[in-house]
């Protein structure tokens, strides 16, 4: 596997034009309503896209980016870019981080000093991680597949490749939102490569075997599926949008930054522990970087497909199909699913088990330290 350095890189041009599109957004009608009662809130989505166009600065955020080892490899046809960022320690485990929806690789520029240099936080040294953070096929600088089957699955088969490419033949796997959907398949396909399975999220796709020959669904079970399903009513139609009909949307945001704004920041406030208040855990610069990045690529149709891709191949596992690395779990209070430890012992091996005291979706831009705490707990018995 071939491994090249790389550097982001977006033409003056581009900017140029976004802040032209900003600035000729065609607004809709304001509604007499609660701010963000349907949807985001127009007096701030107005507020946020004249900042994109006249005051954030792309430049200081690419610099900033670059400051990280970003490379790019040739992985199962495909480019795809990820993170590497060595350990500080005397033996750093290997550690493959997965991002999700409406998120990318930048999530996790926090959390790397906590896992990869923890001495600098005060941390014991000898928990540092040689962490590798990909963007997931059609999100980022990673190539935008243009035929179907890129499931989490098939990009679980990706991973292994790309991590026996960098020389780890054994390592953990880490993540959240369709990150922890990936990590759920690449430690069931893969358990040989992978020691450990730690998630700050269940997918909604996933769903235990119920038959005659398993556990009934209990009370704590059934009181999270009914939660589940509420959420779902009120809050899922962009999932069933992604899943169904996503390159309808796509010819939309892709064309109207002021559109793609609106889609993804109304998650970023929804989904995280910010009471309302979203620039209380995301400034305005954070928002812009990850829809920038969003933006540049064009990747905003490609990242929905993946939920396409997953319809098409859920976490649906039968009696006595079990995913046999051990699991460490981080229950946020604010994440948008809480499910309760029996309904994922029904699948997994569940090793470690937190409830967390603050966070939401978004933990490793919202509480970095508790996470890598965390994560570093887990690991700590299963390093070789």
């Amino acid at each position: 596997m071939q491994v090249t350095p790389f550097e982001i890189t977006v033409p003056d041009t581009q900017l140029v034009a976004l802040s032209a599109r900003l600035k000729h957004t065609r607004w809709p009608d304001h509604y007499d309503g609660a701010p963000w009662a349907l949807g985001v809130d127009p007096a701030y989505l107005r507020e946020l896209a004249d900042y994109w166009a006249t005051g954030y600065d792309w430049r200081a955020a690419e610099r900033r980016l670059n400051r990280e080892p970003q490379f790019m490899a040739r992985v199962g046809g495909l480019n795809m870019h990820f993170l590497h960022r060595h350990g500080v320690g005397p033996r750093p485990y290997p550690l493959v981080i997965t991002h999700g929806w409406p998120g990318s690789f930048i999530e996790f520029l926090d959390l790397l000093p906590h896992l990869c240099d923890p001495a600098s936080v005060g941390a014991d040294p000898s928990d540092a991680f040689d962490v590798v953070v990909p963007s997931l096929p059609g999100f980022g600088f990673s190539e935008r597949p243009v035929k179907s089957g890129i499931s989490a699955f098939a990009t679980a088969d990706l991973w292994v490749e790309l991590m026996r490419g960098l020389g780890y033949e054994h390592f953990g796997a880490q993540g959240g939102d369709l990150g922890a959907a990936v990590s759920i398949a690449l430690a069931y396909r893969h358990p040989q490569q992978v020691d450990g399975l730690h998630l700050n999220y269940l997918p909604g796709s996933y769903e235990p075997p119920l038959t005659m020959d398993d556990p009934p669904v209990s009370g704590k079970e059934q009181a999270f599926l009914d939660a589940k399903a509420a959420w779902t009513a009120l809050e899922g139609g962009y999932a069933h949008v992604h899943s169904t009909k996503p390159q309808t949307l796509a010819t939309a945001l892709n064309d109207s930054p002021a559109g793609l704004a609106a889609w993804l920041v109304e998650k970023f406030r929804a989904w995280s522990d910010c009471n309302g208040d979203v620039e209380s855990k995301f400034s305005k610069d954070e928002l812009l970087t990850n829809l920038s990045l969003y933006w540049h690529t064009q990747t905003i149709g490609s990242s929905m497909r993946f939920y396409w891709e997953m319809r098409q191949q859920p976490l649906r596992f039968a009696t006595g199909q079990r995913v046999r690395p051990p699991l460490g779990f981080a229950r946020f209070p604010k994440e948008i699913s809480r499910p309760p430890r029996s309904w994922i012992e029904r699948v997994f091996e569940v090793a470690q088990w937190a409830d967390m005291p603050r966070g939401g979706h978004f933990a490793a831009m919202e509480q970095p330290a508790l996470l890598a705490e965390e994560i570093r707990r887990f690991f700590r018995p299963l390093r070789r």
